[in-house]
């Protein structure tokens, strides 16, 4: 049986040099985004897009006491263990590896952009002249020949590292007792089981996780379960495909409350 990775940012290190952001364009040959219009903020993004699946997210506020912070974060798929992408494709386009890497066909993906808006994270996005859908991969190709992923592998401050789920784990509680000594509300992130199963993507984070724009309580939508289990398996019944189950789970999603990104 293959040995569950995970990739750990411990944010207090990172120095937002972006090394991360270049190894992911380098190893996947993904092209220069045309339009990145300047805000006021040394972020060289505004968010994540078809061509650029990692993004140094870099928030600036200034606490109670009037004291200014600049807070860095590596952003990107989080490799859910329960993965509402790959639970919600109607075409079966998205897998997860032994390595708990999930990853997008994009010969199966059909641009349908229900990955998206079940997602928790709002990670993937859809490339609209491709009509597929994109996002981190976890480098599953290096990993798969002994490679750690390119980001990690050239991160100039070691504020990325990479090995075994259980591994990391354990890093991650060392280093939050380190982090604590300066940062008191200093938490993990992705580290134990939460609402996605835990994620293969995990952090140390310094503040809360609302700081660095990460949802609280990040969880798997509850009519993924009924996609899966009742109306997929009724429209192949019914036979009439993918289609007429997705827009059945798109009315499901109204009903149950939940707002597509």
């Amino acid at each position: 049986m293959a040995t569950e990775m995970a990739m750990l940012h411990d944010v207090a290190r990172c120095s937002a040099c972006r090394a991360c952001m270049v190894a992911c364009k380098q190893w996947h040959d993904l092209p220069a985004d045309m339009s990145t219009p300047f805000k006021g903020q040394y972020q060289s993004h505004a968010d994540l897009t078809p061509t650029t699946w990692n993004l140094i997210k870099m928030n600036e506020r200034t606490d109670s006491m009037g004291k200014f912070h600049w807070d860095f974060i590596k952003f990107q798929c989080m490799h859910c263990q329960k993965p509402a992408c790959l639970l919600g494709c109607p075409q079966h386009a998205i897998s997860q590896k032994e390595s708990g890497a999930v990853v997008i066909n994009e010969d199966l993906c059909v641009g349908c952009g229900y990955c998206r808006a079940n997602c928790p994270f709002n990670v993937p996005r859809i490339d609209p002249e491709r009509n597929k859908s994109t996002k981190c991969d976890l480098c599953f190709d290096r990993i798969e020949h002994g490679m750690v992923p390119s980001c990690a592998k050239t991160c100039t401050a070691e504020a990325i590292a990479f090995g075994t789920k259980v591994d990391m784990q354990k890093l991650a509680e060392q280093r939050l007792a380190e982090v604590r000594t300066n940062h008191p509300n200093a938490q993990l992130y992705g580290v134990r089981p939460n609402g996605v199963g835990g994620t293969h993507m995990m952090y140390v984070l310094p503040e809360p996780p609302e700081v660095y724009g990460l949802p609280v309580n990040p969880k798997t939508p509850d009519s993924i379960d009924l996609w899966r289990d009742y109306i997929r398996p009724l429209g192949k019944i019914a036979g009439v495909g993918a289609a007429a189950g997705l827009a059945g789970l798109f009315v499901l999603n109204r009903l149950l409350g939940k707002k597509g990104a």
